[in-house]
């Protein structure tokens, strides 16, 4: 529906959410790029110098990959394979191969301490783990067995358990989780980055995951609080894709669009950081909303020059 009636606005959301959307998944694994180089490679405006910008750009592509083949793709292990291989940048040499060796689920706390949170199926067992996975995904599905969201955030959880690839799970799993809702219907994540309302709550995702995983193995785990924040998640999405429709003007949406991006800042920001978020609104638009909150009283210029900071009141 909006689509149709707002498409400019749409369309600016849709591209702010591929670039939010490889930036957030991949800063949640500690992949983080300069911020000036960020659009420019989503956009694929210049090309990766880096491992950290290939694997941006990996994940731009499978985004891609998703948006252009969600309908008719099977859920096996061949397309997580796939998924791997692209969000990878397809340059190490184990994208799209099941981990070789066992391996960890690590919590580094804020005094760099390293926790072992939880230890995943061993890599002899992935290949058949992971197809089970996604055989009793396709028979809850085609029987109904639970409501669609239920079945997808159960696959997902179950993917971060057997954790099958040495690096990348993480992002293999918002990918999945963005492919499984555009299947059920649900394309909130065209317009509204998961991944970035996932980073924003970080410390909730961490926690759920190590509580609803605690017996796992045994089949005598808790999705409780799994269930809740997965769909706490798709509702947030779905809140601020409304407000930021719904709520701007008809007569001036990139303005409006800009003033509702800027009222979300909890920190001080740049004009290049609304650039960023938004690459095609001009910078001029940008700066004279910035100027006319300033006049209104809502907002603190700090500093001068292009360095200068904005801060909320």
């Amino acid at each position: 529906m909006w689509q149709t009636i707002r498409p400019d606005i749409m369309a600016s959301l849709r591209e702010s959410a591929i670039i939010q959307s490889a930036e957030s998944s991949n800063r949640i694994e500690g992949v983080e790029v300069a911020r000036d180089r960020l659009s420019p490679l989503v956009l694929g405006r210049v090309k990766p110098r880096d491992r950290p910008e290939e694997e941006i750009v990996g994940y731009r592509t499978a985004l891609d990959f998703i948006h252009a083949n969600y309908s008719q793709v099977k859920i096996a292990p061949p397309l997580i394979k796939k998924l791997h291989e692209l969000c990878q940048g397809g340059m190490s040499g184990d994208a799209g191969q099941w981990k070789a060796r066992d391996n960890d689920v690590i919590e580094i706390l804020p005094n760099g301490e390293r926790l072992i949170r939880f230890i995943p199926v061993p890599a002899a067992q992935v290949a058949e783990f992971t197809d089970q996975l996604c055989t009793g995904y396709r028979d809850v599905v085609q029987n109904n067995v639970l409501p669609d969201l239920i079945a997808v955030a159960g696959f997902v959880f179950d993917f971060l358990c057997i954790h099958p690839f040495r690096d990348g799970n993480g992002r293999v799993s918002r990918l999945l989780t963005l492919l499984l809702l555009y299947q059920h219907g649900y394309d909130v994540g065209r317009y509204i980055s998961i991944e970035r309302i996932i980073e924003s709550t970080k410390e909730d995702y961490y926690r759920t995951l190590k509580d609803s995983s605690q017996g796992w193995f045994e089949a005598q785990h808790d999705l409780l609080p799994w269930w809740n924040y997965f769909l706490s998640t798709i509702k947030a999405s779905y809140q601020e894709l409304k407000d930021r429709v719904e709520l701007a003007p008809a007569n001036d949406t990139m303005s409006s669009l800009i003033r509702q991006t800027i009222g979300a800042l909890v920190v001080p920001f740049t004009i290049s950081d609304i650039c960023r978020i938004h690459p095609s609104i001009d910078r001029e638009l940008i700066k004279k909303v910035l100027h006319a909150m300033k006049i209104e009283g809502l907002l603190l210029p700090i500093g001068k020059g292009r360095a200068a900071k904005w801060q909320n009141l």
